[in-house]
């Protein structure tokens, strides 16, 4: 919370890329990649006057044409923006609606064209499913958190949710497990003092290596193999 603090009081002077980005949302004569690129320079100046570092690794894995889906591990506020910083190809995120209204955030997520789920309405639920598929499908790349949220678990990773796996099952694109450490530091942490993340882009997962499979069984082998990575990383630091 001291850092975003911080963050916020560097960017004082940089208050009208707030409206920037709210027209940038609204108005159609950008393109995904301008207002793709406008995200990236802000998390660019973000991390820059947060003393916040992010290392991407294994970009090589990702799908070198078409959609397909990012599903990672959940630790804070950072985690989309730490996969942003990282990951070139214009991409947007699944948001809990509860938590996309606040200042910075609903801008972000609108120039994104982001979905904001309301997680107590199932008739919603289902229709942001469908619209993500259908858009995945065309080509769109997308960040999902099958935990739903994040619970202060730093880099352990908890149960995901089955369902979260139906917008790529249904588009039979690629799933690509992403694995984030030390991402909670970013804003968790009672620290000013520059921190390091990482973002680890696994190898993806075919729709071919999936299609037999149930939701819950697609659920389980991700969730296996952030855990796994996770494991591998930390035990090495």
């Amino acid at each position: 919370m001291l850092r975003f603090i911080q963050v916020i009081v560097c960017n004082l002077p940089r208050l009208y890329m707030i409206p920037k980005m709210a027209h940038r949302a609204r108005s159609g004569k950008y393109t995904e990649e301008q207002r793709y690129a406008y995200a990236r320079l802000t998390v660019s100046r973000m991390n820059r006057s947060g003393h916040i570092k992010t290392i991407g690794y294994g970009m090589e894995n990702l799908p070198k044409e078409g959609g397909y889906v990012m599903f990672p591990n959940h630790q804070g506020k950072y985690d989309a923006l730490g996969i942003i910083a990282t990951h070139e190809k214009p991409c947007s995120v699944v948001i809990d609606d509860a938590k996309s209204h606040v200042i910075l955030t609903t801008q972000f997520v609108s120039m994104l064209h982001g979905k904001r789920m309301v997680i107590s309405d199932l008739k919603q639920s289902v229709r942001i499913i469908s619209e993500v598929a259908q858009e995945v499908a065309a080509g769109r790349r997308y960040i999902i958190f099958p935990e739903g949220g994040y619970f202060h678990n730093h880099n352990e990773v908890r149960e995901f949710k089955p369902g979260c796996f139906k917008s790529a099952m249904r588009a039979k694109v690629p799933i690509v497990p992403v694995v984030l450490i030390d991402s909670y530091k970013v804003f968790e942490e009672w620290s000013l003092k520059p921190v390091t993340t990482q973002v680890h882009y696994l190898p993806p997962i075919s729709y071919e290596e999936y299609k037999d499979m149930t939701t819950m069984e697609v659920s389980v082998m991700v969730h296996e193999r952030i855990r796994k990575h996770i494991e591998k990383v930390t035990k090495r630091q």
